[in-house]
């Protein structure tokens, strides 16, 4: 294997990583294994492979794992995945069409799926523009076969524009109505550069249906103003209020209009339309950017975000500093690796399928999930019906009509998921938080995430079985696990796991600054994800068979 080239990465090497999982026993298979490269990529040599014609015609298309050059390309496709799609509905959108260029049909959760899924095909489901599925099925599976599952959240911490979002003119300044999604609107906020978008619901004047339409305004439109050390206390408190001191201005209005008390906004479903209770300037500018008119605007859902594009930082640009990384950059390795290993000519495959999955027994998905950092409990979220129904409505179609319970749960049993969320990567100026052996470095890995309480999905059974797949495509893990006097955060893995009673491990790439507006990742980080997530897709089926 090809030594990466950056010298600072082979002196944090030579330092030794102290957080890297021990490799399995590889007595199962007579492996011969492992020596690690100065970055610490697993390199395995495998003795003995399954002769099946079938595997051998798989080990051509699918089982290659990434290349140095494909690790390092993700890094400029992820700067523009971050930088293009600032809210959850453009990000969805971003997958949805990637998948599409790609050979995956879009299914409809309101249509019956019986006869569309087949053997061999690639698909995806959307639930509210903010969630997506994509899954493909192999030409070998079964009903009650496995499925090879990776669960991510793709919502980000932001602050979103009120219902009613106009405020009165204070002291010639135009603001806008904001509140917090989940922990945003913290100190990273303040005098940052903040764009507006989102979802529009637009209504046609000539036929009357409503349809969504995403738009964004992605110069600098809002900024949170800090307060100059210069007032003394005030500018130091440590809890301002959201609600009245991290307000943003959006504009000036110098006429001094004053509003009546008396006077009220517009209701929505009132006498005046929904952007009479908006500002109008900013209606104005929505209008013009979707070229429709004001009464055609119905509703809206829209964010506020940092404009600051995602790019490399660093001496030798080892680092990703972008905002949104959680979890954008798991949901973005998932998806990637789940086209990489469904990727092939399907010249001559009718409906799609892909010649690569010609001996896949299980199906392969990604679950992008909305509303992760305000506890998944929406119709969108991981602990909605959303990723079980999608699994047992595909096992329903392919059973011919004789589809039980029953060969639902053998699929869930059969099955095993990755809950890929992002995890702390170690500070230095801050080396005393963390639990010693458990700080992941950046540029080198997945980190499997542990917890004794429950907060993550990840056991000794699990952690094995993922080891055995970062062994076969030369992937390196680590571990991460809170200190017994801090506070461990939650993923989806055991909201999913418990629902379904699949094996899970919870494991993601490291970042630091982790809720801040922006945050760092290792340039290489988006491709190390693909190239494991790619691998536990491709050798899923062998894996599994070395845990009966």
């Amino acid at each position: 294997m090809t030594r990466l080239r950056n010298s600072r990465y082979a002196e944090l090497a030579d330092q030794g990583n102290t957080t890297t999982l021990p490799a399995t026993d590889s007595s199962a298979r007579d492996l011969k294994l492992r020596h690690f490269d100065l970055h610490g990529l697993i390199k395995t040599r495998q003795s003995e492979h399954p002769t099946t014609s079938g595997l051998q015609r798989r080990e051509k298309y699918a089982k290659n794992s990434l290349s140095e050059a494909e690790v390092e390309s993700h890094a400029r496709s992820f700067l523009q995945f971050i930088s293009d799609n600032p809210t959850v509905f453009h990000a969805v959108e971003q997958l949805s069409d990637n998948l599409q260029n790609h050979g995956f049909i879009k299914l409809s959760a309101r249509d019956p799926w019986s006869e569309k899924i087949k053997r061999g095909g690639k698909y995806f489901v959307e639930r509210n523009g903010s969630s997506i599925i994509a899954f493909a099925v192999g030409n070998n599976f079964k009903p009650g076969n496995g499925a090879a599952v990776i669960a991510s959240h793709v919502d980000a911490l932001t602050t979103k524009v009120k219902p009613i979002s106009t405020k009165p003119t204070t002291a010639g300044y135009v603001q806008l109505g904001i509140a917090p999604y989940a922990g945003a609107l913290n100190k990273t906020w303040w005098d940052r550069d903040l764009g507006i978008g989102g979802k529009i619901l637009v209504k046609n004047s000539e036929t009357g249906k409503i349809k969504s339409r995403l738009m964004k305004l992605d110069w600098p439109i809002a900024r949170i103003p800090t307060l100059a050390p210069h007032f003394g206390a005030p500018a130091y408190d440590p809890n301002p209020n959201p609600e009245t001191q991290m307000v943003p201005i959006i504009g000036l209005d110098q006429s001094e209009r004053e509003t009546s008390s008396t006077e009220q906004p517009s209701l929505l479903g009132g006498a005046g339309t929904f952007a009479s209770t908006q500002p109008p300037r900013l209606v104005n500018a929505i209008v013009k950017k979707l070229d429709i008119q004001h009464e055609e605007i119905v509703n809206w859902e829209l964010e506020v975000f940092d404009t600051q594009p995602a790019q490399l930082g660093g001496l030798d640009k080892e680092f990703i500093f972008a905002p949104r990384i959680d979890d954008k950059l798991c949901s973005y390795a998932a998806i990637e690796a789940l086209i990489a290993s469904t990727e092939s000519d399907t010249t001559g495959f009718p409906d799609n399928r892909s010649q690569t999955a010609d001996d896949d027994g299980i199906i392969k998905i990604v679950g992008c999930f909305d509303d992760e950092e305000i506890g998944s409990l929406l119709r969108q979220g991981a602990r909605s019906n959303f990723l079980p129904d999608t699994i047992e409505r595909t096992v329903a179609s392919l059973a011919d009509g004789s589809c039980s319970p029953d060969l639902v749960s053998q699929t869930y049993a059969n099955g095993f998921m990755i809950s890929a969320d992002v995890s702390h990567a170690v500070n230095p100026n801050y080396l005393d938080v963390y639990l010693e052996n458990h700080a992941p470095r950046l540029n080198v890995g997945v980190a499997v995430q542990a917890d004794p309480n429950g907060h993550t999905t990840t056991n000794s059974v699990s952690t094995a079985f993922l080891q055995r797949v970062a062994d076969k495509c030369d992937s390196k893990l680590q571990v991460f696990q809170i200190r017994n006097d801090s506070r461990s955060g939650g993923t989806v893995g055991p909201m999913l796991s418990s629902a379904m009673g699949m094996r899970a491990i919870d494991a993601g790439l490291p970042q630091l600054s982790m809720h801040s507006i922006r945050a760092t990742c290792g340039n290489l980080d988006p491709g190390l994800g693909v190239k494991l997530f790619k691998g536990f897709f491709d050798h899923f089926e062998e894996v599994d068979a070395e845990f009966q």
